[in-house]
């Protein structure tokens, strides 16, 4: 008599293959690590070392927003977080950027130099530190500045996301 198929074990062999290729498909990711392993997060009010009052507020919520948004991490306090993001203002600049034929400022550009780190507050190792310096350019004749410190803040935030969110 011929034994069935099912406890045939070429056919326990050829679903044991089946499951193991079939589980390793997923969210591809261009990432070799995947999504960072933290999960909580708080974000320090960052450091200003310039004249610019109120812009590192402003650019604290900002990014704190930006993360709830995201939703990978949880925004919590610096006691029941995995990592602490914290950041300074290092330089501001504000710069003419492009000129008519008549020498008249058309645009300007914003630069801002941010120090930034993510800390793990058991042991207040840096888990990464990097300057992020950012800009942002904006009309001289139908914006205003701080439509250029939101710009340079709005490419702050994707580079500080990515840099956390990612185990790049």
């Amino acid at each position: 008599m011929k034994t069935p198929i099912v406890r045939s074990p070429a056919f326990w062999t050829l679903c044991a293959a089946l499951v193991l290729a079939v589980s390793g498909c997923g969210v591809y990711t261009f990432n070799p690590k995947g999504k960072s392993s933290i999960k909580t997060l708080a974000v320090q009010r960052f450091e200003n070392e310039t004249d610019q009052f109120g812009l590192t507020d402003r650019l604290t919520e900002v990014v704190i927003d930006a993360f709830i948004a995201d939703g990978n991490m949880t925004i919590v306090s610096a006691d029941a977080a995995e990592a602490v993001l914290r950041a300074t203002l290092r330089n501001y600049r504000r710069v003419a950027f492009q000129f008519d034929e008549n020498d008249n400022v058309q645009t300007y550009k914003v630069l801002l130099d941010f120090d930034v780190s993510l800390i793990n507050p058991s042991d207040q190792s840096e888990i990464w530190r990097e300057a992020m310096p950012q800009e942002g350019i904006y009309a001289a004749d139908s914006e205003t500045e701080e439509d250029g410190q939101n710009r340079a803040g709005e490419r702050l935030v994707e580079a500080i996301i990515n840099k956390t969110t990612k185990s790049w």
